[in-house]
């Protein structure tokens, strides 16, 4: 199993390296060539994508003594491709923003500090939605320990009456006993 997931491992640094070299010509090229190198592009991020959901299922696969060494590493394959997918995502805007300005005969000047402010946000926005997310799961996860916590609550304190009507039948029936005794001994 180890060693499909080094074949993968292999496969992912072959890609990403093609993926890398071609992200860094996409804003160089033009016309045709451009268009067909960014198609190419997200074809080869799809296989990645691919190949990093097999890779996960090895892993899966994975005694668990090694499990967590291979775990380490496929976070880090995919911090690696999310690099790959914002790199790609910040060429292909440049590479909108080009055309944009071939067409309209715009100065790129201003359009590039307003997209790298609106990149900024948008980076902004995602992470403060997935605290958010993660800040909801965390409230959902404390809501069904408080309702198990309330559960063996009742639980508890109906076996504590239980136990405590016991004691008083107990008691009651020992000051009959002590009665009883008590008039015995006095005949």
């Amino acid at each position: 199993m180890s060693s499909d997931f080094e074949a993968y491992e292999q496969d992912f640094g072959t890609l990403t390296a093609e993926i890398t070299n071609k992200i860094g010509r996409i804003p160089k090229l033009g016309g045709e060539e451009k268009t067909q190198l960014v198609l190419n592009v997200d074809k080869q991020l799809e296989e990645v994508r691919e190949l990093m959901e097999q890779m996960d299922l090895e892993v899966r696969e994975i005694p668990i003594q090694s499990r967590g060494m291979y775990q380490s590493r496929l976070k880090s394959y995919k911090g690696e491709m999310e690099k790959l997918e914002k790199d790609f995502k910040r060429s292909r805007i440049a590479y909108s923003d080009e055309v944009r300005n071939e067409l309209l005969g715009e100065d790129a000047g201003s359009s590039e500090s307003q997209r790298a402010h609106l990149l900024d946000n948008t980076e902004k926005l995602e992470r403060s939605s997935r605290r958010l997310e993660a800040g909801y799961q965390i409230a959902v996860e404390t809501e069904q320990v408080g309702q198990e916590i309330l559960a063996n609550l009742h639980s508890d304190r109906e076996k504590i009456q239980r136990s405590r009507e016991r004691l008083r039948e107990t008691d009651a029936n020992l000051g009959k006993s002590s009665r009883i005794l008590t008039g015995m001994l006095r005949r």
